[in-house]
């Protein structure tokens, strides 16, 4: 029960990694705060996860490219489990689709770079007024940013790797105040993004490349998120921190 009493806010959190890292916090002791945007039924059923392994949760719809939603979710955290928040857990965003740079319109780029990079900014704005001493935030980049992605892709990669940079400024400006940042670049994990958005024969040929044979886990991304905030990591700050098997390095 590493983070007994903590109140978490997960952004995302209703499904793939963003369901495993609230149910994790959840078990470790947290009071989880799991945000979603559609997909009420998925967010439902983390709710209902948690619960029965006795954990405690709501669930708080919201669009995190919006200030208002933003500010609400932290709102309604606070009417939950008290005023203040002790861990952020950035994992809202997504590729969306595959486009090239003649494909790609203005309107996507911009849409990209709020959902993956905006939504960091007004959730971290919106939540560092309520985290004391020893909270902690943790971004969710990808491997993506590291080697730009593939096909298509180019705008999410983009975005994640501002991630990184983001995390890097925040965790500068925010360490003074005892709040730690720190950003995960997973690779292939095995979860719907990857349903959706590469190609079977792709993925199989890039797990087989990996050192360790295979894709990640939901489950150890979420147990690393959970290291990172707790007090068994309390000088790491800044970091942008690969969980990928070892495909690649950096």
């Amino acid at each position: 029960m590493r983070l007994k009493d903590k109140v978490a806010i997960v952004t995302g959190g209703s499904r793939d990694l963003g369901r495993a890292v609230s149910c994790q916090l959840a078990r470790e002791g947290a009071k989880v705060v799991v945000n979603y945007i559609d997909q009420v039924e998925k967010a439902q059923e983390t709710l209902e996860m948690i619960q029965s392994e006795g954990g405690e949760a709501i669930i708080v719809h919201g669009d995190m490219t919006k200030a208002a939603d933003a500010n609400n979710l932290v709102q309604k955290a606070r009417e939950a489990f008290g005023d203040e928040v002790h861990i952020l857990i950035n994992v809202a965003g997504g590729l969306v689709a595959r486009k090239k740079l003649v494909e790609m319109e203005e309107e996507f780029w911009d849409f990209l770079m709020a959902l993956n990079l905006k939504s960091v900014f007004l959730m971290s704005k919106a939540t560092v007024p309520y985290m004391p001493a020893g909270s902690s935030i943790v971004n969710f980049s990808s491997l993506a940013a590291r080697d730009g992605g593939g096909p298509g892709a180019s705008a999410y990669a983009t975005a994640k790797g501002a991630v990184m940079t983001y995390t890097r400024s925040l965790a500068k400006e925010l360490g003074p105040q005892g709040i730690r940042v720190n950003s995960l670049a997973p690779g292939v994990i095995n979860t719907s993004f990857h349903d959706i958005h590469s190609n079977p024969q792709a993925r199989a040929n890039i797990a087989n490349a990996t050192p360790l044979r295979r894709e990640g886990t939901p489950q150890e991304v979420a147990d690393l998120v959970a290291y990172l905030v707790s007090d068994q990591s309390t000088f790491l700050t800044g970091n942008n921190i690969d969980i990928n098997g070892g495909l690649a390095f950096s």
